[in-house]
């Protein structure tokens, strides 16, 4: 309960603002820059606060930090609408953020530490879970907007409701720590995991690898898709509902990706194969979004499933929970920081060529790099 209810509050504060963004801007006078500032902070947040979680989780226990994490994104997700102006609306937007940040880089410990034997389906639960609050969140902020008398800031407000009721099964976890699981060859002494090189592993940059340009091509769907296929020649209305059907796609095939991941020893070929569809899924949209968008999108949708496999990974590749930590949070720190510049180029191309062709060129190349270092970050190698 407490993993579901922490993946639902993963996204919320991100795709939640979106469908309200320009009622806030108004309201708060925000300029383009500012609100092009916004776009960026998700990912600068996952990596710079991402990489105090190990720290957090060796002082307080990592379900202790988990629960300090969804008190910081409660208040965030409280105060933010109803910031004075656009400076401290952007800096309370970074206080939530930084709460999902550590609970981001911890959940996979905490499925380590739990629930050793199914790491896979696990991941897959609170992955879909991850999947259905960032849907929900999009789709919800307006009605409940209107149902509050049409004040953005009561419908973005509301969403910290939710993240407030994640916050006591937490507390109950952190009271009791699992047990230390025994050394492998059974002396009776634990490793000294600090010593553990993570920079000189290669399995380790393999996943960092992974990590970031999966999430890089993310927010090239998120931020472009629905714009790809309106320059194509598609209503605003089919173009949304193209994206959603990638985001959607994702609730089942989260869940079922990450058990059979979880059952097997390599990973590589499923890496493999997400990579291709991917491959395809963009290739259609060089040749012509317009021909057959619902394929694209669909592809595309199964290439999203690269997010709860390197979470699968990173699960599995560390050998109990004090690793995993260690390891989630190297991986997901600088994997976010390799993710920031593959949207900014697209939106460089795109200005400089006048068309999709060479940004959708660019993103083919790096979807041959992810490929690459998936098949590396998938071979049964243990860290630690």
């Amino acid at each position: 309960m407490a993993l579901v209810l922490a993946a639902l509050n993963l996204r919320p504060g991100v795709t939640s603002l979106g469908p309200v963004l320009e009622e806030v801007r108004d309201s708060l006078a925000m300029s383009g820059s500012v609100a092009g500032l916004l776009t960026s902070v998700p990912a600068v947040c996952f990596a710079v606060v991402g990489s105090t979680a190990p720290a957090l989780a060796r002082r307080y226990g990592a379900a202790g930090a988990v629960a300090a994490a969804g008190v910081v994104l409660t208040a965030g997700l409280a105060l933010r609408p109803f910031a004075a102006g656009p400076v401290l609306f952007v800096a309370l937007t970074a206080v939530s953020l930084a709460g999902i940040a550590v609970a981001d880089v911890l959940l996979p410990a905490v499925v380590k530490q739990r629930f050793p034997d199914r790491v896979g389906a696990m991941t897959g639960l609170y992955s879909m879970a991850l999947n259905v609050g960032a849907s929900c969140a999009a789709v919800a902020t307006v009605p409940l907007t209107g149902g509050f008398g049409g004040d953005w800031r009561y419908g973005l407000g509301a969403r910290s409701v939710l993240a407030a009721l994640a916050v006591p099964p937490w507390l109950a976890l952190a009271r009791r720590r699992p047990p230390e699981p025994p050394p492998p060859d059974g002396s009776g002494e634990t490793t000294d995991r600090a010593g553990i090189r993570l920079s000189r592993d290669p399995t380790a940059w393999a996943l960092t690898a992974y990590s970031g340009l999966q999430a890089g091509s993310a927010y090239v769907i998120i931020g472009w898709l629905p714009q790809i296929f309106r320059d194509a020649g598609l209503s605003a209305g089919t173009a949304g509902l193209l994206f959603s059907g990638t985001s959607l796609l994702g609730v089942p095939l989260s869940f079922a990706l990450s058990s059979v991941a979880g059952k097997v020893r390599h990973q590589s070929g499923i890496a493999a194969t997400i990579g291709v569809c991917g491959l395809a899924g963009f290739a259609g949209l060089w040749a012509d979004p317009a021909a057959a968008p619902w394929l694209w999108a669909f592809l595309l949708g199964v290439a999203n499933c690269s997010f709860p496999l390197a979470l699968t990974m990173i699960g599995m590749r560390g050998r109990d929970g004090a690793t995993v930590v260690r390891l989630s949070g190297f991986v997901q720190s600088f994997g976010y920081l390799l993710s920031i510049p593959g949207p900014v180029v697209v939106g460089v191309l795109y200005d400089r060529s006048d068309g999709w062709r060479l940004p959708i060129a660019f993103i083919l190349l790096l979807t041959l790099v992810q490929i690459a270092a998936g098949l590396l970050a998938g071979r049964n190698r243990r860290i630690g």
